[in-house]
């Protein structure tokens, strides 16, 4: 082995930047497998109140875009996805395991307390939002906007909107810099508390099946741990997850879509009085299929080669 792959192999080898390395890996396999579900989650969750709707359900939206667009409009933008999440998910791995690190260095030979691990989720959550929300907000556009021409186009095949137009366009039009990041507060408020509660929550599920007398070795139990945590986590914040959204394209086409938010308080109050409790919950089962699969293979892909960095 040369002196460059043995500094290669010690540089990957250090537990920071194998976290980043698995949960990057880990995130955009995860979210590949879930492409449809997350498309067909934000179609639902970007249509107003009133009963002609053209999305309704999970199954049905996805048979829609299927109809419309073809097999390709199923993982329209999963690219542009992988992307962000590459680097969203690595950042949220490595910080997390980052700051827990930091807080065991503080209390040496004491176990980590659940608050403790929520906080750690916490600033990795907000860390990975920070990092990469331009492309969030981007995608949450181009998925809107192929939508929209495919359906003035009665169904034909259309060019979607490029990440470099789109993000221009933005700059551009919508006030510069800080429009790339507008809608960053309420996404930061969604998703730092869901993933502080899936991976803390996941984390000591996986802990108890490790230190129990009972066999926990079958990769179904992990799959399980992290279906369980990423679904608690997601029905708790899903409310801010659909405002997350609302905010992102509130200024499309000089705010037809209808989302026009003062606040993040005006925000809600205006949803759970305008659409109801199940306003708030527009696209929730299709968000489910999204992250609980998603976040149970991402677990168990980043516990598996978090483990063979470990043994190379």
């Amino acid at each position: 082995m040369s002196d460059l792959q043995t500094r290669l192999k010690k540089f990957i080898k250090k537990d920071s930047n194998a976290s980043l390395v698995a949960g990057g890996i880990s995130g955009a396999l995860s979210r590949t497998v879930v492409s449809p579900f997350e498309r067909a989650k934000i179609l639902l969750q970007l249509q107003g109140p009133g009963s002609n709707q053209a999305y309704r359900g999970m199954f049905p939206t996805i048979a829609k875009m299927y109809a419309d667009e073809g097999w390709r409009g199923l993982f329209r933008g999963n690219t542009l996805n992988c992307l962000r999440i590459f680097p969203y998910s690595a950042v949220q791995y490595a910080v997390f395991e980052k700051v827990k690190a930091v807080i065991l260095a503080r209390k040496p030979g004491q176990d980590l307390l659940f608050w403790e691990r929520l906080l750690a989720g916490l600033v990795g959550g907000i860390a990975s939002v920070v990092t990469t929300y331009p492309l969030d907000l981007v995608r949450a556009r181009i998925t809107i906007k192929t939508a929209s021409l495919s359906k003035l186009n009665k169904g034909k095949t259309v060019r979607p909107p490029g990440v470099v137009e789109t993000l221009k366009e933005v700059y551009r039009t919508e006030g510069g810099f800080t429009a790339l990041y507008r809608g960053m507060v309420p996404t930061t408020l969604g998703v730092a508390p869901y993933v502080a509660i899936n991976f803390a929550l996941y984390e000591v599920i996986r802990d108890r099946m490790n230190s129990s007398t009972s066999d926990y070795s079958n990769p179904l139990w992990k799959l399980s741990a992290g279906a369980f945590s990423s679904c608690v986590g997601g029905i708790l914040i899903y409310p801010l997850d659909l405002l997350r959204k609302r905010y992102q394209v509130a200024n499309m086409a000089g705010g037809e879509l209808g989302f026009q938010y003062r606040s993040v308080t005006h925000a809600l109050t205006s949803i759970f009085r305008e659409e109801g409790f199940l306003g708030a919950y527009k696209g929730l089962s299709a968000n489910l299929y999204k992250i609980v699969p998603s976040m149970a293979i991402s677990w168990v892909c980043y516990d598996t080669l978090k483990d063979a960095i470990r043994k190379w």
